[in-house]
């Protein structure tokens, strides 16, 4: 017997393409989904053009055949749409004109029809329903998003023997064979298997005090080479910052694009600028033009509204992360000693008015292509995984672009821990040997004792 597949109308608001993934059996679309998709096309947003996408595909099918007798694909699979059932008894308290509902209604008339049904959705309050009415619930999420908690951290601990770490300061790099990996499950050392550019941190075996810090080239292990800089006089903590410090000083021809996952306090929008204003300010001749500050608060699919003000007096509430992180780095900064805040403030502003610093709204990064710029996306959780993709394709030769969030704090309604651009990109730049990536733990929260307890705690 065909598997049977009813496709709700959030999996085409989230991969228009997924009908022509399935290798096998029936898929279904109920017609409320195409009434949901029609309702969504005006929208001018990402949902609008989505459901636009997914419509052109479907009316790409239908002039093949008969959606109501059912289409072939070139996957083998058969598409049709369904109309029926409407008689099919479900609980008296649904509202049956409410599109879920409906789509429940569909499968429940299939099964009791014989057929081997499947209802694939992201929503959980319909996988519920549908599982109390014994229907078997596909997690299209669970299958086709990566899952925070496995998300790839860029980073791993090794072990070595104290001579050959020895050696590794020495020789300047260490193999692959003289590094093991302490496997839980089996209780034993095994060899490793690392991925380029990941960060590495070697304990000698008999002594696990002494260490080393490294990562990965493709072929063996080299030590960190910007560990000794002190950009703004900013000085790392923590092994994290370490790494951290390293992906961002790498030349944007090595490392055009660095991903920093971590919870809050961990410095990466402090270091992010630092490293920046360092690149900008001391370097001679200086490797960029200038910074460039995005935050994922100001979406790219929404306008920034008609409000009086110019664009930087509407997005200044959303950029004041980015003030207070100047504050630190200028009260840091050995040449500018201030003695007032006056002072301070003025030659914040002073950054802004020479354009050392700008920030932008996320919207206007689209259709731009950006040279020589050191941009910072803030927030980048809060971002679903088309804008990270339509941002990684706007840079140009000489600009680096370093993705910076935190997974846990996701304020976007539609997006959360497996669906969010940050750790879509994670997942996707992976192994690329243009990406660095790194993920902060609780421990390495520098912030305050209180913003380290309460990243663990709450």
């Amino acid at each position: 017997m065909n598997n049977t597949y009813i496709i709700d109308t959030n999996v085409f608001l989230y991969s228009p393409e997924s009908i022509l993934n399935f290798q096998d059996g029936d898929l279904i679309i109920p017609e409320v989904v195409l009434e949901e998709l029609d309702n969504f096309k005006g929208n001018s947003g990402e949902l609008g053009y989505k459901a636009r996408r997914a419509i052109r595909i479907i009316d790409e099918i239908r002039i093949k055949g008969n959606l109501v007798k059912g289409i072939k694909l070139s996957s083998g699979t058969k598409l049709r749409v369904e109309t029926g059932y409407c008689e099919v008894e479900i609980p008296k308290a649904w509202e049956k004109h409410k599109p879920d509902n409906r789509i429940i209604q569909i499968c429940k008339g299939l099964m009791e029809k014989g057929e081997d049904v499947h209802l694939v959705t992201m929503d959980a309050m319909e996988k519920i329903k549908a599982d109390s009415l014994g229907i078997s619930v596909y997690d299209f999420s669970e299958n086709f998003s990566s899952d925070y908690s496995t998300n790839y951290t860029g980073r791993t601990e090794l072990y070595a023997s104290e001579e050959d770490i020895d050696n590794f300061y020495i020789k300047k790099y260490i193999d692959l064979k003289e590094l093991s990996y302490y496997c839980q499950e089996k209780q034993s050392y095994i060899k490793p298997e690392l991925i380029v550019n990941e960060f590495v941190l070697i304990r000698a075996t008999n002594n696990p005090r002494k260490t080393a810090l490294g990562r990965y080239n493709g072929k063996e292990v080299v030590p960190l080479i910007y560990g000794d800089i002190r950009p703004l006089n900013i000085m790392p903590r923590n092994i994290g910052q370490k790494f951290m410090q390293e992906a961002l000083f790498m030349e944007c021809d090595k490392a055009p694009l660095v991903i920093i996952k971590g919870p809050a306090g961990t410095a990466k929008t402090l270091f992010s600028l630092a490293i920046g204003l360092y690149k900008v300010l001391e370097t001679d001749p200086k490797e960029y033009r200038r910074i460039l500050v995005c935050r994922a608060n100001v979406t790219m699919d929404e306008e920034i509204g008609f409000l009086p003000g110019s664009e930087q007096d509407k997005i200044l509430p959303f950029m004041r992360p980015v003030y207070d992180n100047l504050e630190v780095l200028m009260n840091s900064y050995y040449k500018c000693k201030y003695k007032d805040e006056e002072e301070l403030n003025c030659k914040i502003r002073e950054f802004f008015d020479r354009r050392i610093v700008t920030t932008e709204a996320v919207a206007y990064l689209r259709g731009r292509s950006i040279y020589k710029n050191w941009v910072i996306i803030d927030e980048a959780q809060n971002l679903s995984p088309k804008q990270i993709k339509a941002i990684v394709t706007r840079i140009g030769n000489g600009t680096k672009l370093i993705l910076i969030g935190d997974p846990e704090q996701i304020d976007q309604p539609s997006l959360d821990f497996k669906y969010n651009g940050l750790c879509y990109a994670s997942e996707k730049m992976k192994g690329s040997p243009l990406c660095y990536q790194l993920t902060l733990n609780y421990e390495e929260c520098e912030r305050s004792p209180l913003a380290y307890e309460g990243s663990k705690r709450l």
